[in-house]
């Protein structure tokens, strides 16, 4: 078999789009979009290794596409179960993203309980051009795309799997020119609407959201699963609703455990990213569309740097 058709025909195969062979020197050319620098060096590593073992090659030449950016920076805010606080946590991780300066876009992914219009305070039904929804300016720099702000309150949706999957690639696929970074807001669980977006937007990384008790833990490992299962980096676990100060004795409570997620994070080897805690006045603002991390004071410095961490946690992934 010819050195053009093996190299088409191994694991990387894929990504050849030429190989020439002269003088006992191969030029292989593939595609690097999409792979950062490690990635890349593998690749290269293969393509290099698979041609030198054929007989007569005394050199071999890879030259690889360069990365281009053709958009902004998906990064995923998932949890396996329901009710562990992961919107709230999205909403808040996107407006500290853009109080540190980046240009951020949210899209409300959660079709069956889209909560961003009411964590953001936008309501209003976004324009389209065409086909194409424009994202709606919050008053906290964040620009949203969701389903909420589609439908009437208290409206059931009714949708099948398509249905849902087909609502997330209008979200996505809206006109987020100019954005740096999109938060996507996923539904809980490892379902289709998981599935749809790595398969056509496949996320730079993915946060996921647990609270310290087991049973939460349970779900939040099989969503780390799903993501390096489809090959999405997982930038690591936040810990949410770890124990607070009683307000009438002064002493501290923790309802659903303690340092839960922190140790499941070192067993399933991902990064740690942090806890936050029960906080009745990060409920009273998510209400009324007004996240703690547009103001000041302890929430909002425990978003700011979880932010930068998830910002860290990506270069590294990158690299």
């Amino acid at each position: 078999m010819p050195l053009e058709e093996q190299l088409g025909a191994g694991p990387d195969g894929a990504r050849v789009r030429s190989v020439r062979v002269k003088d006992g020197i191969v030029t292989v050319l593939a595609d690097g979009s999409g792979l950062g620098t490690a990635e890349r060096n593998t690749l290269e590593q293969r393509l290099r290794s698979a041609a030198l073992a054929e007989p007569g090659v005394r050199d071999v030449r890879v030259a690889l596409t360069a990365v281009k950016q053709t958009g902004p920076t998906l990064i995923a805010v998932g949890s396996g179960k329901g009710g562990v606080g992961k919107s709230t946590v999205a909403a808040n991780l996107a407006v500290a993203l853009a109080r540190l300066g980046k240009r951020v876009g949210m899209i409300d992914a959660d079709i069956y309980g889209p909560s961003q219009p009411t964590l953001l305070g936008v309501h209003a039904r976004p324009e389209a051009e065409g086909k194409q929804l424009i994202p709606t300016p919050s008053p906290h720099g964040v620009d949203l795309l969701s389903v909420g702000q589609l439908v009437s309150a208290g409206h059931a949706l009714a949708w099948r799997g398509p249905m849902a999957s087909g609502a997330l690639s209008q979200l996505v696929e809206g006109d987020w020119k100019g954005r740096d970074i999109l938060v996507i807001d996923l539904p809980p669980g490892t379902g289709d609407v998981q599935l749809s977006l790595v398969q056509k937007s496949k996320p730079a990384g993915a946060v996921i959201v647990s609270t310290p008790q087991d049973l939460s833990l349970i779900d939040a490992t099989r969503a780390i699963d799903l993501f390096r299962k489809t090959n999405v980096p997982v930038l690591g676990l936040i810990e949410n609703m770890a124990g607070y100060d009683c307000p009438h004795c002064g002493q501290p409570s923790d309802p659903f455990g303690q340092g839960g997620a922190e140790a499941a994070a070192r067993v399933l080897g991902v990064p740690f990213l942090g806890r936050l805690p029960l906080s009745a006045s990060l409920r009273e603002a998510s209400d009324a569309g007004s996240p703690p991390a547009a103001g000041d004071g302890p929430a909002a410095d425990a978003f700011r740097d979880l932010a930068q961490r998830i910002l860290a946690q990506l270069d590294t992934v990158a690299a």
